[in-house]
């Protein structure tokens, strides 16, 4: 073997690094299809001027509609990795991104509200493939001390939607209008379908094209990478082992909390600008970029680097992603700054300041089903995870509206999302317990029986 993992076997030991950056393209290539995704669920907050006044929508039904996708996401969260799990990234990514292109068109010809209420639970089922398909390609193509980097590189997707996503769609929203906005992304999703067929692959399948050196594989599988899609044996059965596990409670109530909170933004942060600061279309665009970098900014440099560096150097990995959740389940709860202030840039930065935080628990969180999940097991896992946080993420966008139709305002709204926080805290401290792979399901063979 021509690159090694000194100390073989802990993640925790210096580590030399190969020639060859072919896994960092990968990861690159999943934040790509993230960033698309979070683009095409996130549009729908900076027309909310626009198709409220075409529709006659009240912030009740515009609530509903912000939620329709997150119906459909939620509960194909758990058929997706079993799909994941099944027939591999690849090709379950493929079809998934030919279907975000057709749910852009639906919605840039809608007729009436209720054609874009279809169009939202139909794009919920299209990308449901997505982030659990991310965190099980980064259990293919990454060594363990590395994995903290590769999800902050694709997970960065979601912020980066912010960051570029929003100001582009606000743009062209104000220069041509919200349908054109639509025909925009569907654009987009198609240049990513071409773009992914054509590179991506498992390691063992590039390695055996030349497209991965011999050094990077070697690398690669010595981390304890799988290098190529391992199906569980009974995937219903699978799901149903991982549902009896306490720590995949602890994980996903706890990204429940911080969930409740970033779609409560997501959904909500362009139209509480326009709305409650009496912000124009484009500056409700502008000013959602702010919290959006903030986050991609700590989740490269803190949640991605330093938390891969720390591990690297012979750091208990479980202190340092435990320790990192924890902080930034604290830090997050400074978004409740914002209720108390009528300042825009005020609320902006305890806004962009909590964010931080979500970040981190976002990151650290979303890094783990690679990492303890049984083999083969990585997408159920995400799955389960990220079905469970999109429940309260459902019910976010709704209760935020129906706080402002009754109160006026959006004091409440933070202030209930700072419940939620500490709901989410208390269940990684008290569910979650260590950071350690969950052991194999036990199968029984007819004879044995």
């Amino acid at each position: 073997m021509t690159e090694q993992v000194l100390a073989s076997g802990t993640e925790e030991s210096e580590v030399i690094r190969p020639r060859g950056k072919v896994r960092w393209k990968i990861a690159v290539l999943l934040g790509s299809g993230i960033l698309i995704n979070y683009i095409d669920r996130l549009s729908i907050s900076v027309t909310q001027a626009p198709l409220s006044e075409e529709f006659g929508l009240s912030a009740t039904e515009f609530g509903l509609i912000s939620a329709a996708f997150l119906w459909s996401y939620a509960v194909m969260q758990i058929p997706a990795g079993m799909l994941l799990d099944r027939f591999g990234v690849k090709k379950v990514w493929g079809a998934a991104a030919a279907l975000w292109a057709i749910a852009s068109v639906l919605t840039a010809m809608a007729t009436g509200a209720w054609v874009i209420i279809l169009a939202r639970i139909f794009l919920g089922v299209a990308e449901a493939p997505a982030m659990p398909g991310a965190m099980k390609a980064s259990g293919i193509w990454f060594p363990r001390h590395e994995r903290a980097l590769c999800t902050a590189i694709f997970d960065s997707g979601t912020r980066l939607a912010n960051v570029i996503g929003l100001p582009m769609i606000a743009f062209a929203v104000a220069t041509w209008g919200w349908r054109e906005a639509f025909w925009l992304q569907a654009a987009l999703s198609v240049a990513f379908l071409v773009g992914f067929v054509k590179i991506y692959g498992g390691p063992k399948a590039m390695f055996s094209k030349s497209a991965v050196t011999e050094a990077e594989y070697e690398y690669i599988v010595a981390g304890g990478a799988s290098a190529e899609d391992v199906r569980p044996a009974d995937s219903v059965a699978t799901i149903g082992y991982l549902l009896r596990q306490r720590k995949v409670w602890g994980l996903s109530l706890g990204l429940a909390g911080a969930g409740y909170v970033l779609w409560m933004l997501l959904t909500w942060l362009p139209g509480y600008m326009q709305t409650g600061m009496n912000k124009s279309v484009l500056q409700s665009g502008m000013y959602a970029a702010i919290p959006a970098l903030v986050m991609f900014l700590a989740e490269l440099t803190i949640g991605g680097y330093l938390v891969d560096r720390l591990i690297g150097r012979g750091a208990d990995g479980n202190k340092v992603r435990k320790l990192t959740i924890v902080i930034g389940m604290l830090v997050a709860m400074l978004t409740v700054g914002a209720a108390f202030t009528q300042n825009a840039t005020a609320s902006i930065i305890w806004i962009a300041l909590g964010s931080a935080g979500i970040a981190l628990v976002y990151v650290t969180t979303n890094s783990l089903p690679a990492l303890i999940a049984p083999e083969g097991s990585a997408g159920a896992l995400g799955a389960i995870m990220n079905c469970i946080n999109l429940l309260a993420g459902v019910a976010a966008p709704i209760v935020t509206g129906i706080i402002v139709d009754v109160t006026g305002s959006f004091q409440f709204a933070f202030i209930l999302g700072g419940i939620a926080l500490v709901g989410g805290l208390c269940s990684y401290l008290v569910l979650m317990g260590n950071i350690e792979p969950i052991p194999a399901r036990a199968v029984t063979t007819g004879a044995s029986a």
